[in-house]
């Protein structure tokens, strides 16, 4: 019987010790989930703040990219506006009485005369003047002028561009910062 009591000893302790393993074990893995957990939260956080990151940095690039998109849309519609301006106000030019043009048209020889003091005059088809109606030295017919004169000394040394396209795109551009803020405030 001592040996069955030895055997018994034995045998409770190692089902104690086997118990304390199992509980340690138990407690380590207990252990190593909750801190699996807490990286595993941790990883989570800092994915979601990556995420929403990304989603705020997205829905800004596309509210960037509609405004640049809404203001490049804006600004050829008054470039096209600006373009149809330009337009009607040169073919208003184009079409005035002759007697009007007529005066402008002298207005423009005199002025180019402080340049050129004989000028042949170069103008449209369309126009009917003539050399004394202008003031000048000769008229020359030119189907690449629309309207307005193309002053010119007799050498061609010397020329004065006063056509309506010309003289009205120097107008224009030199005060198209106000032709602006007149048309869109």
């Amino acid at each position: 019987m001592a040996l069955d009591s030895v055997t018994k000893e034995i045998q409770a302790s190692a089902e104690a010790q086997i118990a304390r393993i199992q509980k340690e074990q138990a407690d380590e893995i207990k252990a190593i989930n909750e801190q699996a957990d807490a990286q595993i939260a941790d990883m989570k956080k800092t994915q979601d703040k990556r995420v929403a990151e990304a989603k705020e940095t997205l829905a800004r690039q596309e509210r960037s990219s509609a405004e640049l998109e809404s203001k490049k849309l804006v600004l050829s519609k008054k470039k096209e506006i600006l373009a149809e301006a330009f337009e009607s106000a040169l073919a208003e030019l184009e079409a005035m009485p002759a007697d009007k043009k007529l005066a402008y048209y002298k207005a423009m020889v005199a002025s180019a005369k402080n340049i050129i003091p004989e000028p042949v005059a170069f103008m449209s088809d369309k126009d009917k003047f003539t050399a004394t109606d202008l003031g000048v030295k000769s008229v020359k017919k030119d189907p690449s002028i629309s309207s307005g004169l193309l002053l010119q000394s007799k050498d061609g040394k010397f020329e004065v561009d006063m056509q309506f396209r010309v003289l009205l795109q120097n107008i224009w551009d030199s005060n198209l910062k106000q032709l602006s803020d007149i048309l869109f405030g």
